[in-house]
């Protein structure tokens, strides 16, 4: 289930932390209300621009949140703008983590990324369903403790969910997805 918050409701110009302060405390309200699998999306279409300490204090500390109080749960950006992106990618990057951007139908990483972390995350995203670390070492061309290592900092980051299920052959296994 997808729950939307337009951060035009605030303004079009989104300036300073105590500003994202009172806004956090409407997207904690959210967060708190979905369960583990559903999206929160923070939609900027309309917002003309946003500053460093603004992207700081509402998307970095929500984004920390999901290893702590919201385990499970997705955060995704939509309608970013060239200033916009530039501020909250900087924001994300010297706090050292990564959110998700989904444009359209399109999902990429935004913030502190590397290539590992990307091939991954779009190995996942391709495959449109559960996918295992067995089948992702195969596409990735890796060893499975290699995939096991990615997918649980993908995991522990927030961007991607792990389940349990049961193989063909009866026995317990994870499946890893990126939303529901």
């Amino acid at each position: 289930m997808d729950q939307r918050l337009a951060l035009k409701e605030y303004g079009a110009q989104l300036w300073t932390r105590d500003s994202a302060k009172a806004i956090r405390i409407k997207v904690v309200e959210l967060l708190n209300g979905l369960a583990a699998g559903d999206v929160l999306v923070l939609d900027v279409s309309g917002v003309e621009v946003f500053d460093f300490s603004f992207a700081n204090e509402l998307f970095g500390k929500t984004v920390l949140s999901l290893a702590t109080e919201h385990s499970g749960r997705f955060v995704v950006v939509e309608g970013l703008n060239e200033y916009t992106k530039e501020n909250l990618v900087k924001a994300l990057e010297s706090m050292n983590i990564t959110m998700i951007e989904r444009k359209g139908r399109k999902l990429n990483l935004l913030g502190k990324t590397n290539l590992v972390d990307e091939a991954t995350f779009a190995a996942i995203v391709a495959t449109k369903d559960a996918v295992t670390a067995n089948v992702l070492k195969e596409k990735l061309n890796l060893n499975l403790n290699a995939m096991n290592e990615r997918l649980t900092k993908l995991t522990s980051m927030g961007l991607v969910r792990r389940e349990r299920s049961v193989s063909a052959a009866g026995r317990e296994q994870f499946e890893y997805r990126v939303l529901s």
